[in-house]
């Protein structure tokens, strides 16, 4: 008779049925060890992708890529446009010695007489020879049509006239002299050139030049028919400098510490745009002399 090994009921069977189960559970605790071990070893981390390859062997450092320094781009400096603008017209004053007035009776027109056109303006040049002295000047006039980007303007004739060291002025109140009066025609550049003085202070004025532009030498010489009639004012800080020397500008150091720009009765109520235009620009020294340039601005 056949002894099977089965078949002797649930007592003899439940100790295999449990021996079985811990098997299974031994079983499958070591898998998930492994998957757990393949998966640290993959390097997963919170998103990252279970498809990373395992490369063995050391991990290359990574080298470091210095970061590009930005070079620095210079700011170009703006270039000047040459900007201009009209000059203001403003009094010929008493002493123009154009036609337009009189003087004890006649009328002063030096534009007529023979010889006003000239650069050099200190000597008389009409019943004297008289040489005006005071600090040398040697003054260079541009004059621009500001309707045309401020294009030079060739062919205008500018007539300077000015008071002497002592604020007097030639035909006037120096009457037998004709000295810091003078006619000049602009070149292709649109300028003239003058040699004269350094101008004073006298009652009441702001240290100035006075001057008409004219479309021609013809209409100069005519009178009468200026385009433009306006003045120059001279730094402050030249003036203190050159009216120290009282012996050759006897009373311009007083009357100057008096005046001012904004109580000038000519260049009081002009704009700072205009101050600038109207002040030439000078280099130098009182010994050598200065050398000065200006801007004239016609709307032509």
């Amino acid at each position: 008779m056949q002894n099977h090994d089965h078949g002797h009921g649930m007592a003899e069977d439940l100790p295999r049925i449990e021996a079985l189960m811990a098997r299974r559970r031994a079983l499958k605790w070591f898998a998930g060890a492994g998957t757990a071990a393949l998966v640290a070893g993959c390097g997963g981390s919170d998103g990252s992708s279970s498809d990373v390859a395992v490369v063995s062997g050391s991990t290359p450092t990574p080298t470091a890529t210095a970061t590009p320094t930005p070079t620095a781009t210079a700011t170009p400096t703006p270039t000047a446009t040459g900007a201009c603008i009209a000059d203001p017209t403003e009094t010929a004053g008493p002493y123009p010695g154009d036609g337009t007035n009189t003087s004890s009776g006649s009328t002063s027109n030096v534009l007529t007489v023979s010889g006003i056109v000239r650069s050099d303006i200190r000597p008389s040049f009409i019943s004297s020879t008289t040489v005006a002295t005071g600090v040398l000047v040697t003054i260079t006039l541009t004059v621009v049509n500001v309707n045309a980007t401020c294009a030079p303007l060739a062919g205008y004739a500018v007539y300077l006239w000015h008071a002497d060291r002592e604020g007097h002025y030639s035909l006037y109140s120096a009457p037998t002299e004709s000295y810091l009066r003078g006619v000049q025609v602009t070149d292709a550049n649109g300028q003239v050139t003058f040699t004269t003085i350094f101008p004073p202070a006298y009652d009441g004025r702001w240290p100035h030049y006075h001057f008409e532009v004219f479309s021609s030498l013809s209409n100069a010489l005519g009178g009468k028919y200026a385009v433009l009639t306006s003045q120059l004012c001279m730094p402050e800080a030249l003036c203190n400098t050159i009216f120290a020397d009282t012996t050759t500008y006897p009373s311009a150091k007083s009357i100057f510490s008096k005046v001012s720009l904004s109580t000038d009765n000519v260049f009081g109520d002009n704009t700072a745009a205009q101050i600038a235009q109207q002040t030439p620009t000078f280099t130098g020294n009182v010994s050598a002399g200065y050398t000065a340039t200006a801007l004239i601005g016609l709307a032509r």
